[in-house]
């Protein structure tokens, strides 16, 4: 799969681009039900959505996908708790591969970074492309609320979800077919006031290789995000669709890179975890910590780091 991660610049922005190339299968919707009895409550007239011609492919292409690593025993759901002993150094050194580094284009190649997150509470807001049913919207929504939920217990920083309908956040997270995408680059500069435009073609010109992806800005070149927007495809089947949420809204926080030392975790190319783990929740914990704070070099934080990690081990134990 290819993954890019790496800086983009504008006027008035800094932006940590975090794409993830993940895939997955599909569990279709049921849309058939029984005819109503004559007391039966009216029926809702059937939705009528428009069809792009560009998701056809895109969707079996993501099904197969899907199938195959599934058949293979990955992008596994459960917390992966029994999978590996997590001690405070494989914690930290877990944590800095994966919060101290920029990904970049090469596969499995990164570059040192500062510790980059929110100072201020973090509002997502769901945008769906018209292709997209409201039995979908309800069901992501219902999943983005309950992940924002998990999300900020860890952290310890106040994470929400704006109503369906509001696009008030700081984290926009749009939901979108192919045809929708491309031609999305409007609304992007509407959502991202001063986004470079490389940035923009980033989205608007993303590879099917690409599954989501999501960007973090920080004003005047600051390492405190203010902005944010991911893009997940609406040709996903339900498990990529959650994995894609999972990932994308997590390492839009900070969290930006993937590491091969990273297991059990969401955030390692291998692909063997769909959902955050418990790792997970603790690597978000420690870059939560008031005691880390945003511009933070390597050298700078590691001592911090190891000290939070032995704290959160010894308190798991």
């Amino acid at each position: 799969m290819a993954t890019t991660r790496r800086p983009e610049r504008a006027a008035a922005l800094s932006a940590l681009v975090l794409t993830a190339a993940l895939a997955a299968g599909c569990t279709s919707l049921q849309r058939g039900e029984p005819a109503p009895g004559p007391s039966a409550a009216p029926q809702r007239p059937a939705e009528v959505l428009p069809v792009d011609p560009r998701s056809a492919d895109m969707r079996a292409y993501y099904t197969r996908i899907e199938d195959e690593r599934r058949a293979r025993g990955l992008m596994r759901t459960d917390p992966g708790t029994q999978d590996v002993v997590v001690t405070p150094a494989r914690l930290a050194e877990t944590y800095i591969a994966i919060a101290l580094n920029n990904e970049l284009s090469t596969p499995g190649a990164s570059s040192a970074s500062v510790l980059r997150r929110w100072e201020v509470p973090v509002r997502y807001s769901l945008e769906f492309g018209a292709s997209t049913g409201r039995a979908t919207r309800v069901r992501d929504y219902q999943d983005v609320r309950a992940l924002a939920a998990r999300m900020g217990t860890a952290a310890n920083h106040p994470i929400t979800v704006a109503p369906l309908g509001d696009s008030s956040g700081n984290f926009h997270v749009l939901v979108l077919s192919e045809s929708e995408r491309q031609e999305a680059g409007e609304r992007i500069r509407t959502l991202i006031p001063g986004i470079d435009e490389r940035a923009v073609r980033l989205i608007t010109d993303m590879p099917r290789e690409t599954f989501c992806l999501a960007m973090a800005f920080a004003r005047d070149g600051s390492a405190a995000y203010t902005e944010a927007i991911a893009v997940i495809r609406a040709e996903h089947p339900d498990l990529t669709r959650l994995a894609c949420y999972h990932e994308e809204l997590s390492q839009g926080l900070g969290l930006a890179a993937d590491s091969g030392r990273a297991r059990p975790s969401i955030f390692n190319d291998d692909q063997e975890f769909a959902l955050l783990t418990d790792l997970d929740l603790l690597l978000l914990q420690i870059h939560y910590d008031p005691r880390l704070r945003p511009g933070m070099t390597e050298r700078e934080a590691r001592p911090i780091i190891f000290s939070i990690a032995s704290e959160l081990v010894a308190g798991a134990s």
